[in-house]
């Protein structure tokens, strides 16, 4: 896909690889990634040949996005910077809610702006270099896409509270110790354990992956009963579809399902 100026886009077959590719400025977020990102997402979730999945990473070494440009917001108004958080938060919410599931691949700083855009993926492979953060309290700031809140539903109240609160970074290891990160692996080894992941999940029925997604974000907040009964649905739902027969056909014959996401 072309048309990006801060982004790299490759297709490979069902997947999808995108990269925040300013590795001068660390990939950080500023105007035109956020609305990129967005433009981006919104077409690949549109087009009757979505993927289905996709990975995010940032170019380079160093960082996957080390947060939001500092230099841009350093001139913000207090409106300017409501649209730029409302932007942000557009993001997070289109990756969140895309029909198919979105993998970090986190190859460095994950700060800020990073590590809320990582947040909104389905899960985080990190690289053992990767560091987490949002140190937005240093700049006399508190995170504005999404931080607050997913940080605090992906850990824990109290250690998103400790996170925000000191604003420090964290290792991959404590990262995944504490279920910010799924898994951790050498740096040469991110991408190809993210495509592993990633084809593996695309082998399924995307139909009833884009059902469990929909239906665990939904749920997430509801109470138990609102949440199984929306998990009911969903699952009556897929009986209607030319996946499903396949799938239990396929097991019934004891070969390999041929899903077409229909």
């Amino acid at each position: 896909m072309t048309g990006y100026e801060t982004l790299l886009v490759e297709r490979q077959e069902s997947l999808a690889l995108v990269t925040v590719n300013r590795p001068d400025k660390l990939n950080a977020l500023n105007r035109q990634v956020v609305s990129e990102l967005t433009r981006l997402f919104d077409a690949l979730s549109a087009e009757d040949g979505a993927p289905r999945v996709a990975i995010l990473t940032g170019a380079g070494e160093k960082a996957f996005v080390a947060g939001a440009d500092i230099a841009e917001m350093s001139t913000m108004s207090p409106a300017e910077a409501k649209a730029f958080s409302d932007a942000g938060h557009a993001l997070g919410a289109r990756i969140e809610t895309a029909p198919f599931p979105v993998i970090a691949a986190v190859n460095g700083f994950a700060l800020g702006g990073g590590c809320e855009l990582a947040l909104a993926c389905d899960f985080i492979v990190a690289s053992e270099r990767a560091k987490f953060g949002q140190p937005e309290v240093n700049l006399g700031l508190m995170p504005g896409f999404g931080g607050t809140q997913r940080l605090a539903r992906r850990v824990g109240l109290g250690l998103a509270r400790e996170l925000v609160y000191s604003g420090d970074h964290i290792g991959a290891d404590r990262a995944a110790a504490i279920g910010l990160v799924n898994e951790v692996v050498a740096p040469e080894r991110l991408l190809e354990r993210a495509r592993e992941l990633a084809t593996k999940i695309a082998s399924k029925a995307p139909l009833a992956i884009a059902a469990s997604k929909r239906v665990m974000l939904r749920g997430f907040d509801a109470d138990l009963a609102t949440a199984n009964e929306l998990e009911a649905t969903a699952f009556a739902t897929l009986f209607g579809s030319a996946d499903q027969r396949e799938g239990t056909s396929a097991f019934l014959e004891k070969r390999k399902p041929k899903f077409q996401g229909r």
